[in-house]
């Protein structure tokens, strides 16, 4: 599966404005700041994708562009981002959507899942350097599942084959969370606690045998499909090695998904931690309420972009939020952002202004210690509303801002 186009990023060093650091980002398994430099200078972050049934909303956007800017500073750095995103190109909520707008589940993967390149390149985030379907990676995904089952980490029930918990002595180390809350969470996350006879019912489905009606593929596990979790362990496993730097997504995802799959991917090769950070963006709500499609209050990117929003302005409110907490959208954000937007592209014009190094240095200050990409945008407002005459400092800050934002 191909992604979409990267843009140029600037190379700050090699115009004299030095490197940075690498950054701490907030991890979810400890609760701290971990420095993420890639013990052979490669960073290898795996980033969960969408399910194709309905993409861009806001909440999507803000999960990628928090991973894009973590892969803007470490490339900024120095390091070498290895970046894997994969697609849940066939799943129950697809194959539901499908059923319900009268669309073959194929072309509604194929469809939604070009709108989400078209806004990830309008919003000029960074391509993964692997963009793998589900549907793809089945045969890497049964191999991992025959070695789980190897293992005695799997058993097999009514034709589905189920990962056992109790294999992973980890499991649990993420999320932190109780059982009863973890039996709620993967109720309400896809999860199937309440099937009679699982050992525990917070095993989760590895290889779901053939339904009439529903997808199949065959295999040395029987006619069926994959489950959600071990889709991504298997293409983690394959694309990044053993143990990766940075397994991120929405908060929404640290329990089941994250959990389980890590879970998975640790038993395979007997490394812990799977991650040297979890890395989560929190939920979007929208002017109070829960963003949600049942509510009818999903803001979607290509729909600001459909009303002539600059795409950049869409960036600039949303990492205006702070990463990793919850927040809510309000329709006034995009206003604010425009103008921010304009008085930067100004200052970028002027024929001279403040020195750029010392404000580059703040700038790279607030993103490098926890992500602080609200703090770097007020770090660029100071910077526009002062005059200087140094007639290099514009030219260079818009390579800064272009180089760490990804804003231009």
């Amino acid at each position: 599966m191909h992604s979409w186009p990267s843009p140029d990023v600037p190379d700050l060093s090699a115009v004299g404005l030095g490197r940075g650091l690498p950054p701490r980002v907030p991890d979810t398994a400890t609760g701290d700041l971990v420095e993420i430099g890639g013990t052979d200078g490669v960073v290898r972050m795996y980033v969960c994708g969408i399910t194709p049934y309905d993409a861009t909303h806001l909440g999507h956007a803000a999960t990628y562009l928090l991973f894009d800017t973590i892969q803007r500073v470490c490339r900024d750095a120095g390091l070498t981002v290895r970046y894997v995103q994969n697609v849940t190109d066939v799943d129950d909520p697809l194959l539901e959507r499908a059923q319900a707008t009268g669309m073959d589940w194929v072309a509604l993967a194929e469809r939604e899942t070009e709108l989400f390149r078209e806004d990830m390149a309008a919003l000029r985030v960074l391509a993964p350097d692997h963009y793998i379907g589900a549907v793809e990676a089945i045969p890497g995904i049964v191999e991992v599942v025959e070695t789980l089952r190897d293992r005695g980490a799997a058993y097999e029930l009514d034709g589905d084959i189920y990962f056992s918990v109790s294999a992973a002595p980890h499991f649990g180390g993420i999320g932190h969370y109780s059982v009863p809350e973890m039996l709620r969470l993967s109720a309400e996350r896809g999860g199937d606690p309440a099937r009679p006879g699982k050992k525990d019912p917070l095993d989760c489905l590895l290889w779901q045998s053939a339904r009439p009606g529903e997808p199949a593929w065959d295999s040395t596990l029987g006619r069926g499909r994959p489950g959600w979790h071990i889709e991504c362990a298997a293409i983690a496993l394959r694309h990044l090695g053993p143990a990766i730097d940075i397994n991120g997504g929405g908060s929404d995802l640290v329990f089941p998904h994250h959990e389980l799959s890590a879970a998975e991917a640790v038993v395979v090769t007997g490394t812990w931690p799977f991650a040297q950070a979890f890395v989560h963006q929190g939920m979007v709500g929208y002017q109070g309420e829960k963003m949600s499609k049942s509510r009818g209050n999903l803001v979607f990117v290509s729909g600001l972009r459909r009303a002539g929003v600059d795409p950049m302005a869409i960036r600039l409110a949303l990492l205006a939020h702070e990463p990793g907490s919850d927040w809510e959208w309000y329709d006034d954000e995009i206003g604010l952002a425009q103008s921010r937007l304009g008085r930067w592209r100004e200052a970028f014009e002027r024929g001279a202004a403040d020195a750029a190094q010392p404000v580059i240095d703040r700038l790279r200050a607030e993103l490098v210690d926890g992500l602080r990409t609200p703090e770097a945008l007020h770090v660029v407002d100071r910077w526009a509303g002062t005059d200087g005459n140094d007639h290099e400092a514009p030219a260079q800050m818009a390579a800064a801002v272009d180089a760490l934002l990804g804003v231009v």
